[in-house]
């Protein structure tokens, strides 16, 4: 039961605080933000100011607006009387042992839009000075990979086709709407990455960020499709209240969007929140926000065209053409027989999560494309990476990862069930294994661990653990027993049965 006091709520408040947030990120006016809605300039007013009690249909037309990834309709169903009227506590300094220097990011805010072959970024980020001392340049990257599943191709093409500045045509500017060009300098150089120093200074002369003040910064490039593959990476370097990014695509392909969270521990986790999708008529536009993210996450959308002309011309590919074409290194490849290089940990932690990252953005990309009803795994060798990491998805939804793992000792029965390699899925065989299994394993921070696995949790992990020591399951069945076709094989999207 509620009760009318007359006046507005604290939820109303907190909804307020959260609308005017938006409206700042997106660069509305009061006016232009009623016209972008529908509804008249005062009732707006009386929202932001906490006077009218907005509707849920009030909330949606809000959300769609200025496309804030859920957040609007978060704040709206919140009710939480003890919350105080700002919608967010104070932005504290950060930890100074953190290493990050005053610098703190109000909101971190990303469109990237895709036309006729290109990309164009448009980020926006609203700076605050803790420090002490003036702050007069601002480092961004923009790194690009146009095939994350097979470094050696990427590191062809960028080797004989480098990024150049001409292609990205880089343009800065500070304060809102785009009133102060910023100057820049390049801090590196190479094919597929550049650095760039954004300067706090331009045709209107300096304008540093001063002690205890604020700033919005904007920066917009464009990157063709040759350079860029199907995936945008939000990197969180600098302590951030709130992160969020538009995937802006011609409906007319078709997109389909998923993401993945990779934290410091390297263990990938699905997006704290939903992905939300606005069909415009000719455009799909897929927005996603979060806050609070934690320092050092990466949050990776990747996404697929299924409207290209060449998701419907001509047969079906075979289940191993699909898989190559994901960036699934196929079994004629000698890396698959070679043993994978061990990590240095913790001193190679960063190279580790890297790894983890690909491999987990590679399990997207052929979890949409087949069902797994008795889980899954990938090794790194099989996405051309030669390093001892593999990841393991189970059918309990449970995400396993392994550095330098070996097996150290078997247990229990010993059965023979159907397996499949994404690495020449065209065929299934039956493979013998054991019910129990102890792996010896290193976590990201060097500590040496024996996990024990057991039935099909212990099949799925030794078929990866096999692939680091270049083993394939067909060197596992019986003598004479032979892989059967995909075709004849009729256990798909069941799991395994154990008595």
């Amino acid at each position: 039961m509620t009760t009318d006091t007359g006046g507005p709520t604290a939820e109303v408040s907190v909804f307020a605080a959260e609308l005017e947030r938006w409206r700042d990120v997106r660069g509305y006016s009061r006016t232009s933000l009623a016209r972008e809605m529908g509804f008249d300039r005062s009732y707006i007013s009386k929202v932001l100011s906490g006077t009218e009690k907005p509707s849920e249909s009030f909330a949606q037309h809000a959300e769609k607006a200025l496309r804030a990834g859920g957040a609007l309709l978060a704040a709206w169903r919140t009710y939480d009387a003890d919350r105080p009227a700002k919608s967010r506590p104070p932005l504290l300094p950060p930890d100074p042992s953190a290493g990050t220097g005053g610098l703190v990011v109000d909101h971190d805010d990303a469109v990237l839009r895709y036309q006729d072959g290109v990309y164009r970024l448009t980020q926006r980020r609203h700076l605050v000075n803790h420090g002490s001392e003036p702050i007069t340049r601002y480092m961004i990257r923009i790194s690009v990979d146009r095939y994350p599943g097979d470094p050696e191709r990427s590191n062809r093409l960028y080797s004989e086709n480098p990024l150049t500045w001409e292609e990205i045509g880089l343009r800065a500017w500070h304060g809102q709407d785009r009133a102060n060009p910023m100057t820049w300098t390049a801090h590196h150089d190479r094919d597929a990455l550049k650095e760039v120093w954004l300067l706090f200074s331009g045709e209107h002369g300096h304008f540093p960020l001063y002690p205890g003040e604020s700033c919005w910064i904007e920066y917009e490039y464009t990157v063709t499709e040759t350079h860029w593959g199907n995936w945008f990476q939000r990197a969180v370097r600098l302590p951030t209240r709130t992160l969020s990014v538009c995937l802006d695509f011609p409906a007319a392909l078709a997109a389909s969007v998923w993401g993945l969270h990779t934290s410091m521990t390297a263990q990938a986790m699905p997006f704290p929140t939903a992905i939300a999708r606005e069909d415009t008529g000719d455009r799909h536009i897929f927005s996603w926000s979060c806050g609070d993210p934690p320092l050092h996450a990466r949050y990776r959308l990747e996404w697929d065209f299924r409207g290209r002309p060449d998701h419907t011309d001509g047969p079906p590919p075979k289940p191993s053409e699909t898989m190559a074409a994901l960036g699934i290194i196929q079994d004629t490849d000698p890396q698959l027989r070679r043993p994978a290089r061990r990590f240095d940990l913790p001193a190679e932690a960063e190279d580790a999560r890297r790894v983890v990252t690909a491999l987990n953005s590679a399990a997207e990309r052929v979890a949409q494309a087949h069902t797994f009803g008795k889980g899954m795994g990938i090794a790194a060798p099989q996405i051309g990476i030669d390093r001892a990491a593999a990841i393991v998805r189970t059918p309990d939804g449970e995400s396993i990862t392994l550095f330098n793992p070996t097996i150290i000792e078997t247990a229990g029965d010993t059965d023979e069930q159907y397996e499949g390699c994404l690495s020449f899925f065209d065929v299934r065989g039956q493979v013998p294994r054991p019910h129990v299994i102890h792996v010896e394993h290193t976590t990201i921070d060097g500590t040496i661990k024996i996990t024990v696995f057991e039935r099909g949790d212990a099949r799925l992990v030794a078929h990866e653990v096999d692939h680091l020591h270049g083993t394939l399951y067909v060197d596992r069945m019986r003598d004479g027993v032979q892989p059967i076709p995909v075709e004849q094989y009729r256990g798909t999207g069941t799991s395994w049965t154990y008595s």
